[in-house]
């Protein structure tokens, strides 16, 4: 049994908001994916079989670099943390409820963890 439907998203963190605007561009226009959502401070671009999210992080510093994190579709976002916690892994965020302020609202359900090398893995439950 997996507790891993399909990888849902990649996210990426942008610097400034000219670089914010330059992957729009990129994504929306010469490679012409379609916008899935959007919001103040991100867009998510619907691949076909995923997403690629864009945050727009003004001039702050990008700790985790570019690549901001990935996310696993998942059934359940309780489930797989307290998966990981019993193997012994960091939970870095906790299963929340949440709704992104995209036009149309989008209810979800995330928790966060790392993994073996430090990457960033989120848990994204639809609701």
């Amino acid at each position: 049994m997996t507790l891993i439907r399909k990888l849902h998203h990649a996210a990426l963190s942008c610097p400034n908001h000219e670089l914010f605007e330059a992957e729009k561009k990129f994504y929306g226009e010469v490679l012409g994916l379609p916008v899935k959502r959007s919001w103040q401070e991100g867009i998510m671009f619907d691949t076909g079989d995923g997403i690629i999210e864009i945050f727009d992080k003004g001039d702050a510093a990008l700790p985790q670099g570019v690549i901001r994190h990935f996310a696993f579709l998942v059934d359940s976002a309780d489930a797989c943390t307290e998966t990981v916690r019993k193997a012994g892994y960091k939970v870095t965020v906790e299963p929340d409820d949440r709704v992104v302020s995209s036009d149309p609202p989008y209810p979800i359900r995330v928790a966060f963890c790392e993994g073996p090398l430090g990457e960033e893995i989120e848990f994204f439950e639809e609701r």
